[in-house]
């Protein structure tokens, strides 16, 4: 019935726009004819109304996935360099957090493992709103910071990687089967605040799927059940997400132009030093400010990996409506 609904408004907004267009049109005709200048400026401003219209509603087509209407999680890991990567994954778990919150999504941590020094091993949070996972979806993949070191007394310039997957939630009429056999199930004590029970208790729960490889951790809830719960939920999230991959790699097989950076590579920079710059390495998208982006301003960014990977291009193929 959602899906139902979802067409039924798209359509109808189309065949609104076809028949405004017509009227508008034949508006600014009987304007020209008549020497009307006021009615020709009226038309004028009602093409513009209906252009922005347009716009809108293709960026809306960009959300097309059978998952994209669903919370998401989104999950981080620090790569090698110690101190120096456990802090750029900290940022990036601070700016999907910004970004959930400027959308007014809901974003719960679900799980957190401290670094040694600073900063954090790895990090999942949950974002909860409409459409957060069409949103996010892009933005899986390697994450590059440069910048001087705040941990190097020499001042230093230094390159840190940390790596992002997004991955859908499941409801219930999505069947996925798993056998437990197939699984390693550890147990083990929460990490951060929490309070006493939960942090000298085996509280926490760490789900490996064995096949796959696949490793999934919850340690949200004082209750190991809870966690245990939610963590099997993780776990066929993720395996669904891997199917949705599989399902995209053989769509775009033959457009070797979009294959060029798959999942899990390089997809961003981030420049703090020496100039201020974001660009994203599958669009050419930038930004000069990369304070703003780190504080969660990632749409423009989004808007044009999804455009890209429906429309084939950057984000010129949404904003320039003829």
């Amino acid at each position: 019935m959602r899906e139902r609904n979802d067409l039924d408004d798209r359509l109808s907004a189309l065949v609104k726009i076809e028949k405004d267009l017509a009227e508008t049109l034949e508006l600014a005709e009987m304007g020209e004819e008549d020497g009307d200048a006021s009615i020709v400026d009226e038309a004028q401003a009602a093409l513009e109304g209906l252009k922005t219209e347009v716009t809108q509603r293709r960026f809306e087509a960009l959300f097309s996935g059978e998952a994209d209407s669903n919370d998401t999680y989104i999950e981080i890991n620090s790569g090698a360099g110690g101190t120096e990567s456990q802090d750029w994954a900290n940022m990036l778990l601070r700016m999907y957090t910004r970004w959930g919150e400027r959308h007014r999504f809901k974003v719960e941590l679900m799980d957190y493992t401290d670094g040694e020094t600073a900063g954090i091993k790895s990090a999942t949070i949950l974002v909860k709103g409409e459409k957060a996972y069409g949103w996010a979806k892009v933005e899986s993949g390697v994450h590059r910071l440069v910048r001087i070191s705040p941990f190097d007394s020499n001042a230093r310039r230094h390159t840190s990687f940390a790596s992002v997957w997004v991955y859908p939630v499941i409801d219930d009429s999505i069947n996925i089967e798993i056998n437990e056999s197939d699984c390693r199930i550890d147990t083990y004590r929460a990490s951060g605040a929490g309070g006493q029970h939960v942090n000298r208790t085996d509280s926490a729960v760490r789900i490996t799927h064995l096949p796959s490889g696949i490793v999934v951790a919850c340690q949200q809830d004082r209750s190991q059940h809870k966690n245990r719960a939610t963590a099997w939920g993780m776990l066929k999230a993720r395996l669904y997400e891997a199917e949705l991959k599989r399902r995209e790699e053989a769509a775009m097989a033959t457009h070797a132009s979009k294959s060029d950076i798959g999942w899990g590579h390089q997809i961003r920079s981030y420049v703090l030093q020496p100039y201020q710059l974001v660009k994203d390495l599958r669009t050419g998208t930038t930004s000069g400010t990369p304070s703003d982006v780190l504080d969660g301003d990632l749409d423009d960014f989004m808007q044009a990996a999804l455009a890209q990977r429906v429309y084939g291009g950057g984000p010129e193929k949404v904003d320039d409506v003829d």
